[in-house]
């Protein structure tokens, strides 16, 4: 198996609404962006599979190692043999893909955060890097494409983090603020036990707002002549928004089940807004 085909079934596998919108991107770019998504995949999966925290710490720090051994021209794995080429066609910085490792670290130091300020420096390196970089494959010539990538990214973590409240609970962890649990008077124990109620529903109510405004800021931040070259970025937020706003017709009812879109669903919200441009 070549590197570029481990990277394919590792995107294929996930299942993941991402992949969807590899399907439309010129051959380069897509084996380019598959490579880098399978990277996420890879060092996301040592925190969530390893159950003990130790492992995980020298499994992350081996990746570090790797990356630096990529940028070095002498990469061992298939994900970072994959990688390399792309590197500088792209001009993807090696500091964010460490920094991406950063955030799954994160993980094993901290499961609470205390605000939103808190939890924005933990979704930059889990998801907003990420955005960065994919632009940057996908096709950059306005700087403030990348502002656009940014909070998009932070977007797709505030989709992630409402969808999976209940799943992200049962691996030990809580993002959603303790501040803002507190104004909702919403507590761990309910998160932990499930327990859905009124009070549940509207500050999950106020997660989806502030999702949504952030999708229209990063929109509003797209320049237009970068706007066909980012249509990557925009099937995914068709994918991930419409996703939102299921859960919201559900009524948040995240807390004992994962909500998703069926595949066909996807498709053809990738296929309408590549065609819309």
């Amino acid at each position: 198996m070549s590197p570029d085909e481990y990277c394919q079934q590792k995107a294929a596998q996930s299942g993941s609404s991402f992949y969807y919108s590899f399907l439309f991107l010129p051959q380069a770019r897509r084996r380019a962006i598959t490579a880098l998504y399978a990277f996420c995949r890879e060092v996301d999966d040592v925190v969530d599979e390893s159950t003990d925290d130790m492992v995980a710490r020298s499994k992350l720090g081996w990746w570090r190692k790797e990356v630096q051994a990529m940028l070095a021209n002498q990469p061992t794995h298939p994900v970072t043999k994959a990688l390399l080429p792309h590197m500088a066609d792209y001009q993807l910085d090696g500091a964010h893909m460490l920094a991406i490792i950063d955030g799954m670290e994160m993980d094993l130091n901290q499961t609470r955060y205390l605000d939103f300020n808190a939890l924005q420096k933990y979704c930059w390196h889990v998801a907003g890097v990420v955005g960065i970089l994919s632009a940057s494959i996908f096709g950059i010539t306005n700087p403030q494409t990348r502002e656009f990538a940014e909070k998009l990214g932070l977007a797709f973590q505030m989709t992630n983090i409402i969808r999976d409240v209940g799943e992200d609970t049962r691996k030990g962890r809580i993002y959603l603020p303790v501040n803002e649990l507190q104004q909702f008077n919403v507590t761990a124990a309910d998160i932990l036990n499930a327990r859905h109620s009124t009070q549940f529903e509207t500050l999950m109510q106020f997660q989806y707002e502030r999702a949504q405004k952030l999708y229209e800021e990063a929109f509003a931040l797209l320049p237009p002549e970068d706007r066909k070259a980012q249509r990557t970025g925009l099937i995914m937020a068709a994918i991930y928004r419409a996703l939102l706003v299921e859960i919201q017709r559900d009524g948040f009812h995240v807390l004992n089940q994962r909500i998703s879109l069926t595949p066909i669903r996807k498709l053809w919200l990738a296929w309408k807004t590549y065609v819309r441009g």
